[in-house]
C-alpha cells in the first residue's frame, strides 16, 4: 500500500466527509450540517495559518484525516500545535497511517518553529494509546470541560 498524504484542499470536500462522519461516529457525537460545512471550509482555505488538515489517500481512495490549531501559549514565546482530529478508515487501521498523518503535523510545526504538538484522546481508546505512546510522552493532565 502506498499512502500519499496531502494538504487538505476545497477539492478534498467528498473525500474528507465520510471519514468526518465516521470520526464522529466512533464518538458517538453530531453536529449540524453548518458546523461540519464551515469546519471544512476553514481547514481547507489555504490562507487560514492557524486551522488546517491533511488527508491521506490510498490510490483514489481517501482513508485518513487529521486536523490542526495552532495556538498562542503563556508559556513560551513560541506558538504550539493542537492536534485536534485523528481518523483512520477501520479498515486501515494499524498500518501506519494514523503515524504518518502525525507526523506530518509535526513537520507542518517544526516548519514553522512551533514549540510543540500535543493532542489528547480518551483513555479507553486502547488502540490509538498504543499508538501515541510510542511516539509522543503522556503529559500525566487530565482534561476538563466546561460548556458555556
Amino acid at each position: 500500500m502506498t499512502t500519499n498524504i496531502i494538504i487538505l484542499n476545497i477539492d478534498h470536500q467528498s473525500h474528507w466527509l465520510p471519514l468526518w462522519q465516521g470520526y464522529l461516529e466512533f464518538y458517538e457525537s453530531t453536529l449540524a450540517s453548518d458546523v461540519t460545512y464551515k469546519t471544512f471550509a476553514r481547514l481547507s482555505d489555504p490562507l487560514e495559518f492557524d486551522m488546517g488538515g491533511y488527508i491521506a489517500f490510498d490510490g483514489d481512495e481517501a482513508v485518513g484525516i487529521v486536523h490542526y490549531i495552532v495556538h498562542r501559549t503563556c508559556w513560551s514565546d513560541k506558538d504550539i500545535c493542537y492536534l485536534q482530529d485523528l481518523f483512520v478508515a477501520p479498515n486501515y487501521r494499524k498500518g501506519g497511517i494514523g503515524r504518518a498523518l502525525i507526523e506530518e503535523v509535526a513537520s507542518f510545526a517544526r516548519d514553522h518553529d512551533l514549540l510543540k504538538v500535543y493532542w489528547q484522546t480518551q483513555t479507553n481508546n486502547k488502540t490509538a494509546r498504543r499508538l501515541y505512546d510510542n511516539i509522543a510522552q503522556d503529559s500525566g493532565f487530565m482534561v476538563y470541560k466546561m460548556d458555556i
